[in-house]
């Protein structure tokens, strides 16, 4: 038998360890709060796994989202004149759309007015864009009907879904537009005002933009604001967003002279470091409770090796190594361990997957919002599952797990067998 130990215990979780460490998983009756202990281990480690694979990919979701939204509405890079209107666009737009990475270049004029429709009035932005331009801005021309650009180039406009229902305007309605830069006449300053038919109405499935923002055609807008033959900027949009800045040198002297360039990080830097410490802070705090939970595997286990002392002196004077003895409480440790990471990946996972079905059957169980779309600037509620993020979340637990069951299991191989037996 002792023999038979030590050829078992000269190797590494050898079969003899595996089922001593499983026999004291299930724990008997008289030890039962034991079992109690390690099945709330497992079950917090399951939790915390899982809350924070949805907290990670929900943070990332939101951002993910709303970049994507930013950058297929409005360009990577925006060129503007310094101190004034942009002048000469159309040379600088044919400059930059040959520079090598640019896919659309595009001249705009942005422009804050107030919109009328059946005595409801509205803040907006309007964007002033050439219909061949508009066609190319996927994110909108997608989303059109049938021969909306058409209307627009007959001198319509097209606006989003929110502001549509929140004006009450269909398509083939007159919208009442009123700047706030007046025109001066000999009875003073009068108010800047035209109405526009509605040739279409687009949806890009972020409020910000749906709700907030009207498309007039280019010569219209210049008319309107009074910028006769200038723009207030270039849009360019490149191959690779993320790149950007690499561009910069080339664009810049593609642009001109007086001109500057603004990448669309400075632009949104606000609130892309607002997401970012809300994930990190997030992240952090979740993480204590799989930390919490593998603390718990160190209380359960200290028990277990003061409930299994004669059995372990016992293993020991039959030959069983203290490296033996230790493995069976790392095994019993890290079956809680792994268990809980797995039920919790899966937990995490399926979730994520189904994130707006489960959001949706909550909020009419509840009578609840719980997601509202004006506030977050999304449609739906986002979770993109990143395999890299998954994967630290699972070597996190398992690490706390690993750590946890180390001093357990040293106290266990260290229990000097003659102490252990001298009272039974």
């Amino acid at each position: 038998m002792a023999e038979s130990n030590k050829s078992a215990a000269g190797r590494a979780f050898a079969p003899f360890e595996w089922m001593i460490a499983l026999r004291y998983l299930r724990a008997k009756r008289q030890e039962s709060f034991v079992s109690v202990i390690s099945g709330f281990s497992l079950v917090g480690i399951a939790l915390g796994v899982a809350t924070l694979i949805i907290v990670m990919s929900v943070m990332g979701g939101f951002r993910n989202q709303f970049i994507q939204s930013l950058l297929g509405f409005n360009g990577h890079v925006t060129v503007q004149a310094v101190g004034e209107p942009l002048v000469a666009f159309d040379a600088a737009t044919a400059r930059l759309a040959r520079v090598p990475g640019v896919v659309r270049a595009a001249p705009i004029i942005d422009g804050q007015v107030m919109a009328t429709a059946h005595n409801v009035n509205a803040g907006i932005v309007v964007r002033g864009m050439r219909t061949a331009d508009l066609a190319t801005l996927r994110s909108v021309a997608a989303s059109l009907p049938k021969g909306a650009l058409a209307a627009y180039d007959n001198q319509g406009v097209i606006i989003g879904v929110g502001l549509a229902n929140k004006l009450g305007l269909r398509v083939g309605d007159a919208i009442t537009l009123v700047s706030p830069q007046g025109d001066e006449t000999p009875f003073g300053t009068t108010l800047r005002h035209n109405s526009y038919p509605v040739a279409g109405i687009f949806k890009v499935g972020n409020t910000l933009y749906d709700s907030n923002f009207v498309f007039m055609p280019l010569d219209q807008a210049q008319a309107f604001f009074g910028y006769e033959d200038s723009v207030t900027g270039i849009e360019v949009m490149v191959t690779r967003p993320e790149d950007d800045y690499a561009m910069m040198p080339a664009l810049a002297k593609a642009a001109g002279p007086g001109t500057r360039l603004l990448p669309w990080q400075n632009l949104n830097s606000a609130f892309l470091e607002v997401v970012q410490v809300e994930s990190n802070v997030m992240s952090l705090i979740l993480s204590l409770i799989i930390l919490v939970a593998a603390l718990n595997i160190v209380s359960g286990l200290v028990m277990l090796v003061k409930d299994k002392s004669r059995d372990i002196a016992i293993l020991r004077t039959m030959g069983a190594s203290r490296g033996a003895i230790m493995r069976v409480f790392l095994i019993s440790g890290m079956s809680i361990g792994v268990t809980g990471t797995l039920a919790g990946l899966v937990l995490g996972v399926v979730f994520c997957l189904n994130i707006e079905s489960i959001r949706q059957g909550l909020q009419y169980l509840t009578g609840v919002k719980l997601f509202d779309e004006t506030f977050y600037f999304l449609s739906r509620m986002p979770a993109d599952l990143d395999p890299m993020q998954v994967g630290f979340v699972a070597a996190l637990a398992l690490g706390f797990t690993f750590i946890a069951t180390l001093y357990p299991s040293w106290r266990a191989a260290r229990l000097d067998p003659v102490e252990a037996l001298r009272y039974e």
